[in-house]
């Protein structure tokens, strides 16, 4: 039986936006583009489509769909990744609000 104790492990608890604890710049910016990457992923994982379909429905060529699939989200502006959620048949809502303080400026749900 081991009884050696164990150093306990050192961390450090992550603020919930990965860009900003690397300290990135526009980290707020960064987390909503990737959410909102991430949505559309999921919808189209969902759909089971093969990339040729994909490249269709989005109006891309195949090469990108790679790179969405492969979760490279930064490779495409927000308003490109809303266009494909406007072409995959989702609806956006925006929601403005006064911040407090703590929580981030941008925030996707879905």
């Amino acid at each position: 039986m081991n009884t050696k104790r164990r150093k306990p492990i050192e961390f450090e608890e992550g603020s919930g936006n990965v860009f900003a604890d690397l300290g990135l710049k526009d980290a707020d910016r960064l987390l909503a583009r990737a959410q909102i990457g991430f949505h559309v992923f999921r919808i189209l994982k969902d759909e089971k489509l093969k990339q040729r379909e994909i490249a269709d429905v989005l109006g891309i060529a195949q090469p990108d769909v790679s790179h969405l699939m492969n979760g490279h989200f930064s490779r495409f502006t927000t308003d490109k990744l809303l266009d494909f959620l406007k072409r995959l048949d989702r609806k956006v809502t925006i929601e403005v609000s006064r911040h407090h303080k703590g929580e981030p400026y941008q925030e996707v749900r879905g």
